[in-house]
């Protein structure tokens, strides 16, 4: 029972996040939505791994929600109010010194890299993912990658805009160090829940270089904003879309006292089960950004939300996100390789309720459907930024 309510606590918290217009109702969303995670990686309170992962997430989170909320006070010493709209206004009055709001904005974007998984706020997802029972790893890494994203709207883009040209280069620096340090460490990993995990601070380098990619040198452009913010928006979406498959399959094929979570664990898959194996597959050649997959989309997106600024500093930063992102797809592909082309250690066949069935073929027949006709979502993310900038 206990895994249902601090499920749905961490739901509410998600929304209260999402909701929020004012710092202190979006800290008490993070709050709740980050003490109910805490509990529910320590569910297993036999094992040491999952007691391990829930210690450091708790002790880490804690440190970063620490940053966040002293950044958060500087701004409201600094503008006199706590609600995002009369931020916005105080800070572009230019009235307010300027060292002030940014030795503030720097707690802040700690704090926010911290939910978002970026180097070198990183440490504590791999151990989560590992520790942490499949079931709860799957909600974490999907549905608060989506809340961390709009918080980091809510606070940077809603309320902290007119500092941009601030906080767009630590986030240039959080996604470069993300990209290098997600896919070159996710090569060595032989547990494919660490795999992923290192593979997820890579593809938020993605959303942090459509987020830095909005304000061109302080210049505040319409279209150019409404472009890289939906694709950013597009990429987490579509992300977690994906990440929900794999996790899925995964789930799936753990067993009473075993985990399926080593690589060699999907030996021989596709000969047990060829719907999961496609699935799974589906979903890892997304992530690769192979196309027609919805993951090449996303990529493709962003890359070009940073080749439209004329930057070259951006370009720059777009073929080494294409470069990084190469590199990144040994990983993934190597997965797909022992899955299909390994002798299987099992020859049980894979057994799932009809529900489950239709659920895992249905996602993974939007990965592949959004990549074909991306279009649709694509209208609805805009249309959310452009509400979301007027308001």
């Amino acid at each position: 029972g206990e895994l249902f309510t601090l499920s749905l606590f961490s739901l509410l918290g998600m929304f209260i996040m999402i909701s929020a217009n004012n710092f202190l109702m979006i800290y008490l969303g993070l709050e709740l939505m980050a003490l109910s995670s805490y509990a529910l990686v320590a569910l297993r309170r036999d094992n040491a791994t999952a007691s391990e992962a829930a210690m450091k997430y708790f002790v880490l989170s804690a440190m970063a929600s620490g940053f966040l909320l002293y950044g958060l006070s500087m701004m409201y010493g600094a503008t006199g109010s706590l609600d995002i709209t009369e931020v916005f206004k105080a800070i572009s009055s230019g009235q307010i010194r300027h060292q002030v709001l940014v030795f503030g904005l720097v707690f802040v974007v700690s704090g926010l890299a911290f939910k978002l998984g970026a180097v070198p706020f990183h440490m504590w997802i791999p151990d989560v993912y590992q520790g942490a029972p499949t079931v709860v790893t799957l909600l974490i890494g999907g549905a608060p990658k989506l809340a961390g994203f709009a918080m980091t709207m809510r606070l940077l883009v809603d309320g902290l805009l007119p500092l941009a040209i601030d906080w767009q280069q630590m986030l240039a620096v959080l996604a470069i160090g993300s990209l290098v340090i997600g896919n070159v460490a996710a090569i060595a990993q032989t547990n494919l829940k660490r795999m992923l995990a290192y593979s997820t601070i890579s593809q938020m380098a993605f959303v942090l270089l459509g987020l830095m990619s909005g304000v061109i040198n302080g210049n505040f452009d319409p279209t150019t904003t409404q472009v890289a913010y939906s694709a950013a928006m597009f990429y987490v979406i579509t992300y977690v879309l994906t990440t929900l498959a794999a996790f899925g399959v995964i789930l799936l094929l753990t067993r009473e006292g075993f985990e399926s979570e080593e690589i060699s664990d999907m030996a021989g898959l596709n000969q047990r089960s060829p719907l999961y194996a496609g699935v799974l597959a589906v979903c890892l050649f997304s992530m690769a950004g192979i196309p027609p997959l919805v993951g090449f989309y996303a990529k493709l997106s962003i890359l070009q939300a940073l080749m439209a600024s004329g930057q070259a500093a951006y370009i720059g930063l777009a073929v080494f996100a294409v470069v990084m992102s190469l590199i990144g797809a040994f990983y993934y592909l190597r997965v797909v390789k022992v899955m299909y082309f390994d002798a299987p250690t099992s020859t049980a066949k894979v057994s799932a309720p009809l529900d489950v069935r239709v659920v895992l073929t249905l996602n993974g027949a939007l990965v592949l459907g959004l990549g074909l006709l991306p279009g649709g979502l694509m209208a609805l993310c805009a249309d959310a930024i452009v509400r979301s900038l007027a308001s």
